[in-house]
């Protein structure tokens, strides 16, 4: 009687394991499957970004990629991270998800770290600020970090720059840079972009003009303040070359409003130009000690290329063209100045 009741016992048992390895193997099976069919539905969207920030933990991607409300099912994506070991090799990034995309797929995307870089775009900037907080605004970088990144003279000092300098090596353009770059990877980065512009031929130029490279930035920075006619540009530089050899003051209202750090001054007044700075060109002779904005590149190829010409001086254009009117004498600028402040007067604009 006991042996029949054990082998009763035992033979339960024995359908109860099968039934468990069963239930095991279909959820594996399941489980496996589901890792080769699609897992990614962006809906209408052609594709999602997803952003997995520096030191994230497995668990914060988890959250990151279900509040992207792109996956069909976490519980396969879940399990497909920890057959493929992606728990412990959690990467920083931009990953992109498209509709069709396995769990597979995508758990081979995170764990290579196979991001999709960010299009960086910055231009018309004045300042180290304004220029980071474009990029922080694109980039995982925090602004307060790359300021004093590029406040600080020993920054400087190592890419060949003084603090007044450093700006010269931001090339305004479109960029492209993982997500998650540091802030030493953006300027390593800049440094190369920097040296890849001044190509020969803009060396030779620059050097040839007696200028060199940050002295053409330079000019630059105000010829793009002082015209947004950039068929004018070359024009306006010539302007500032005549000076700068004849070796009278540039007298360039720009770099008063930068003394100043004041830029909604739209009329230069006798009281503006008192301001005891070196940027003020209307107390001393020469280039300022930088750039007072990150030039366009055209702007920078207007001087490189500025025009011969004898002219001196130049004044806004009355009729609010936005274009200039040139003379070659003081007499004949000052007739030229005066019509255009009597414009001015007219429209009641005093500031």
């Amino acid at each position: 009687m006991a042996r029949k009741t054990i082998k009763r016992a035992l033979i339960s048992l024995s359908v109860v394991i099968l039934i468990v390895l069963a239930s095991g193997g279909y959820y594996a099976y399941r489980m496996y499957s589901r890792m080769m069919v699609p897992n990614v539905d962006t809906g209408e969207r052609e594709y999602v970004y997803i952003h997995i920030p520096s030191g994230a933990a497995y668990s914060d991607v988890l959250r990151i990629v279900n509040d992207s409300e792109s996956i069909v099912d976490i519980e396969t994506f879940k399990w497909a991270c920890s057959r493929m070991g992606y728990p412990h090799g959690v990467r920083a990034g931009r990953y992109m998800l498209k509709s069709g995309m396995t769990n597979r797929q995508l758990v081979n995307t995170l764990r290579a770290g196979l991001q999709t870089p960010v299009r960086v775009t910055f231009t018309g900037f004045r300042t180290p600020e304004q220029l980071a907080q474009r990029i922080s605004r694109q980039l995982e970088l925090d602004s307060a970090d790359l300021v004093k990144a590029f406040r600080s003279e020993e920054v400087a000092q190592r890419y060949g720059f003084t603090p007044e300098t450093f700006i010269a090596m931001f090339v305004p353009n479109t960029y492209e840079f993982f997500w998650n770059t540091s802030v030493n990877g953006f300027f390593d980065r800049m440094k190369r972009e920097y040296e890849t512009f001044w190509t020969p031929e803009r060396d030779k130029k620059a050097q040839d003009s007696g200028l060199g490279r940050i002295g053409v930035v330079t000019i630059a920075s105000i010829v793009e303040e002082e015209t947004i006619r950039v068929d004018e540009r070359p024009k306006i530089a010539g302007v500032f070359i005549n000076r700068l050899n004849r070796g009278t003051p540039l007298q360039a209202c720009p770099t008063v409003k930068f003394a100043l750090n004041d830029f909604t001054i739209r009329r230069v007044l006798t009281q503006h130009l008192s301001v005891e700075s070196p940027y003020n060109t209307y107390k001393h002779r020469g280039l300022p000690p930088g750039p007072i904005n990150a030039p366009s590149i055209s702007s920078v190829d207007a001087v490189l290329n500025y025009e011969k010409h004898g002219y001196y001086f130049f004044s806004a254009n009355p009729d609010f063209s936005g274009y200039h009117v040139f003379a070659k004498t003081l007499a004949e600028h000052n007739r030229n100045a005066r019509e255009y402040q009597r414009i001015l007067n007219q429209q009641r604009i005093f500031r």
